[in-house]
C-alpha cells in the first residue's frame, strides 16, 4: 500500500477497531501523523506562540484528532498479527512499553485468515 493509499483508507476509517491491516499500512499512516504533528506544531507556535493557552489547545485537539485513527490503524495492525488490539496499552507502561508496542507492530502478519478475518490484500 501506497503512502497516499495508507492515508486515505485510515482517515476513511477513522475509528474502525475491527478488521486486519499490512505493515504498509500502519507505518506510512504512522509517518503522516508525525510529520503532521511536526508541522502543524511548529505553524502555531510560530504564528500564535508557545505561551499561549491557545496553542496548547490547539496542539491537544490535533493530538486526539489523530490519536484515534492511529491507535484503530495500530488494532488493526495487531490483528494482522492475530493479536488482540488491546495490547496497544502496553504504551502506559513508561519507556519500554513504546519499545514493546514497535517490536509488535513490526511484526510480519499471517497469511492465512485468523479469528479477526481474512488477510488484506
Amino acid at each position: 500500500m501506497s503512502f497516499g493509499q495508507s492515508v486515505s483508507y485510515c482517515l476513511s476509517n477513522y475509528a474502525n477497531f475491527s478488521g486486519r491491516a499490512r505493515r504498509s499500512e500502519f507505518w506510512w499512516f504512522y509517518l503522516f501523523v508525525v510529520i503532521v504533528q511536526i508541522v502543524v506544531q511548529g505553524l502555531v507556535a510560530v504564528i500564535i506562540g508557545t505561551d499561549s493557552g491557545i496553542y496548547t489547545l490547539l496542539v491537544f485537539i490535533l493530538a486526539i484528532a489523530l490519536a484515534i485513527p492511529l491507535y484503530a490503524a495500530g488494532s488493526r495492525r495487531m490483528h494482522d498479527t492475530g493479536k488482540s488490539g488491546w495490547l496497544q496499552l502496553l504504551v502506559l507502561i513508561p519507556c519500554v512499553g513504546i519499545i514493546i508496542m514497535i517490536v509488535l507492530w513490526a511484526q510480519a502478519g499471517s497469511d492465512v485468515e485468523n479469528q479477526y478475518g481474512a488477510p488484506p490484500a
